[in-house]
Parts: structure tokens; sequence; C-alpha cells
């Protein structure tokens, strides 16, 4: 059976519990708190590294589809060249690069089920690798700047080595800086602290796609279709990103009551969601879509057969074409099972149930069990790929009922931002929940 919490008045009752969160001092002060250090990490958005031609800046932006797509993250930092313009995507990357990583390394594996002592060391290796890779996109950034003259000369020798250094130090810092925000955050206000991150920057650029929109005045009733098509999307984001599989769990208890021991027996259910890999496929499958046409810009302007090659490439692969669409759908759909499979068999939910006494009704605990788990995840997970697959080219399909091309709407931004929000206030209604529980103790 699979259910959708979203639905029969779930959504309501969480906003309904934003609202009364301001009642309680302490967590208003979260609130006060988190909502301050986005305001600390807008302002540090606006804060551009020296010697920028910002005209170049946004001749280039206007011509590259990778770097719009990684101002995804920064929230325009980017565009601007901030201290931020990096963004928490060099901290992203090492995450996916260390979940990836756990099963196939016996060390990592060995970590991951050590408990929390595991994960804090887990998450200390992912703070390391994010800095080399932070320093490899920083300066692929910085040379592309050179090269389209926004910037000065980079390398590591003469004139330019003091200024390469500089500039690579201050985008490196300003993402860790971020991922300290994010990580305060987490700790001692409300919701997970990275993806209310990258929530701030897709929320800051809204005004400037609304004023794009205003822009293009001819076309008013493809406009209002347009609006109209993302919030049926935002609902249907809302309704898969709370739906789940229920697996029915028993579970054998022992308990002593008056000197002697009775054997108690438990049900509950294990959810599987079938949207459990959230934005991840839409970001590999954006990241390989992009990349070949963008490499292919550069070598467009030689001549024979290599540049005969590059043009080919670069006008196939366009946003307008239909073949970029379907390679993004088809992209989304097996990373969607990819990543799924490699988190899911993480878990080990299986030898977990095992431990704990617990077994699926009609099913053999141990392999048979994980097999059946396998099962299930695989036949969910169907839906939830196809769902991310439709999701990910509803701008294209979107642009040819309505006819409007001044718009963009990201469907990566509607998820990130419906998947934080709702975990934002589903985390609100869990402190209120707790709070007042406190109180009937009392």
């Amino acid at each position: 059976m699979v259910t959708a919490e979203a639905q029969g008045g779930r959504f309501p009752r969480l906003i309904q519990a934003a609202i009364d969160a301001f009642s309680l001092p302490d967590l208003r002060a979260k609130i006060l708190f988190t909502l301050g250090i986005l305001a600390l990490y807008r302002f540090a958005a606006h804060i551009p590294l020296p010697g920028i031609d910002s005209d170049q800046l946004d001749l280039l932006f206007d011509s590259n589809q990778l770097l719009g797509f990684l101002d995804l993250f920064s929230g325009g930092a980017l565009r601007r060249m901030s201290i931020v313009a990096l963004g928490v995507f060099p901290y992203i990357t090492a995450s996916i690069v260390i979940q990836l990583l756990t099963p196939v390394v016996p060390q990592l594996q060995e970590l991951s089920r050590e408990g929390e002592s595991g994960r804090a060391k887990l998450n200390r290796f992912t703070h390391w690798l994010t800095v080399p890779i932070a320093l490899a996109q920083g300066y692929g950034q910085l040379v592309l700047l050179e090269q389209s003259n926004v910037l000065g000369p980079i390398g590591f020798s003469g004139d330019a080595l003091l200024p390469t250094i500089a500039a690579l130090f201050s985008v490196v810092a300003g993402t860790m800086f971020l991922v300290w925000l994010g990580e305060l955050i987490t700790e001692k206000g409300i919701g997970n602290g990275i993806s209310l991150i990258i929530f701030a920057g897709i929320v800051a650029g809204f005004p400037g796609l609304l004023s794009q929109g205003f822009l293009d005045r001819d076309n008013v009733l493809g406009i209002g279709f347009f609006a109209i098509i993302g919030v049926l999307i935002i609902a249907l984001i809302v309704m898969f990103n709370e739906a789940h599989r229920r697996i029915p769990v028993q579970y054998g208890r022992s308990i002593f009551r008056g000197g002697r021991m009775y054997r108690q027996s438990g049900a509950t259910y294990l959810p599987l969601r079938i949207n459990s890999a959230g934005m991840i496929p839409l970001i590999f499958a954006f990241s390989i879509v992009i990349l070949p046409g963008t490499a292919a810009t550069y070598f467009a302007t030689n001549t024979g057969f290599i540049g005969d090659i590059a043009r080919f490439f670069a006008d196939l692969l366009i946003p307008t074409a239909p073949l970029y669409w379907v390679m993004v759908f088809v992209l989304v759909v097996a990373f969607t099972f990819f990543y799924t499979l490699v988190v899911f068999n993480q878990q080990q939910l299986a030898e977990n149930l095992q431990r704990n006494g617990g077994f699926v009704l009609g099913i053999r605990p141990g392999k048979p069990t994980q097999d059946y788990l396998n099962r299930v995840i695989v036949r969910i997970t169907l839906g939830g790929a196809l769902f991310l697959g439709f999701i990910a080219i509803v701008p294209y399909i979107a642009s040819l009922i309505t006819d409007v091309q001044a718009i963009s709407l990201s469907s990566t931004s509607l998820l990130i931002m419906v998947g934080v929000g709702l975990d934002t206030l589903r985390q609100l209604e869990a402190q209120l929940m707790m709070r007042n529980y406190e109180g009937f103790l009392r």
C-alpha cells in the first residue's frame, strides 16, 4: 500500500505548526537564529572578488549553461563572482562521493556501522574532501573567467601568482564558511542547514525571475498558464515526496510483570519512500548533459574537422533541442535507480531488523528479507524515477505549451524548495509535539 501524508490536511497542519512555533520563546529564538544566519549568508553573497569585469561576466553567463546551473546552488553569488561563488556545491559533491564509496571501501563501511561516532568520522572525511574539490572547481572557474576577459591573468608564476592564490583561498574559504553556517543552523536552529543555504539562494533569485516574466507583456495568457503549471508541479512534488510504501513489521518482545516473563508482540510499519533519491539524480543528469555542449563551444571556433564536430554537438545539445531533454529524462531515470539502490543497501535494514528482533510478516529474517525489500524498492523506485524524469523535462514541456521563453521554470529549484520546506516544517511540528508531551508530564 502506498500512502501520501501530504493529503488529508497534513500540509495545512505543518503551516499551523510554523505559526504556533512563534508562541514558544525557545522555538522563536531558534527560528530567529536561523533567519539571522541566512541573512549573513546573503550579505556574504554580495562581496565580490577584486578585479572582476561585471559586463563581461554577464555576457559569459548568458552564453554558458553550465555556469548558470552551478549558480543555482550559490543563489546568484557565482554570477556576481563573490567570495561564496562556489556555494555549498563542493560539499554536496564530497558528500555524494563519500556515500558512493562507503559500500566499496571496507574501512568506510565499518565506520558507517559504528553509530554516531562513525557518522562523525565520515562527516570529517567529507569536510576534508570538500577542500580539494573546492580548489579544483575554483581554479577551473578562474581560468574560465580569464579566457572570457572577465578576470586578469591566472597562474602560479610571475605577477599572476599572488592574485591567483588570493582568489583561490577566498572562494575555498567562502565555501567552508557556508558549510560552517549550515552546521550552525543544524545545531542551534531549525532544519537542515546545508539545505536551507541552498533554499535561501533559490528564493533570492525569484525577484529576478518574476521581473523577466513582466518583460514578456505580449504573452499574458501564456504567463498565466505558466504559473498554473508551476502550482500543479509543486502539488505533484509534495505528493510524491510524502508518498511511501508501508512494509508491515512484527517485533517480538519479552517483558517482566509480577516476577514472571511474558512474550509480547508488537506490530509497526517500515516506510519506504517512493522518491528516496531526492534531487541528486537531477544534479547528476543535468551536469552530464550540459558538460558536452559547454565543452563543444570552446572548440566551435576552430576550423577543420574538429570545429565541425564541435559545432554539431554545440547545436545538438542546447536546451531548445528535443534530444537534450530526451537525454535528461533517460539519465534522471537511470541515476534514480543507481543512487537509490546504493543508499538503500547501505542502510542494511534486514540486518538491523533481525538484530532488534523484528521481521517482515510472511518473510524469513536475514537474506530472504533483504531480497524482498530489494524487490519492493525496485518496484516503487520505478514510479519515483519516472516522476523525477517528468519533473526534469517540465521546463521544456511548459515552454512548448505556453510559448513563454522569458521565464525559466527550474524543476530542480522547485524540487529543492518543496523538499526543504516540508522537512523544515516537519521538524517544527516535531518540536511542538515534544514540548506538548513535556507539558502533559508536568
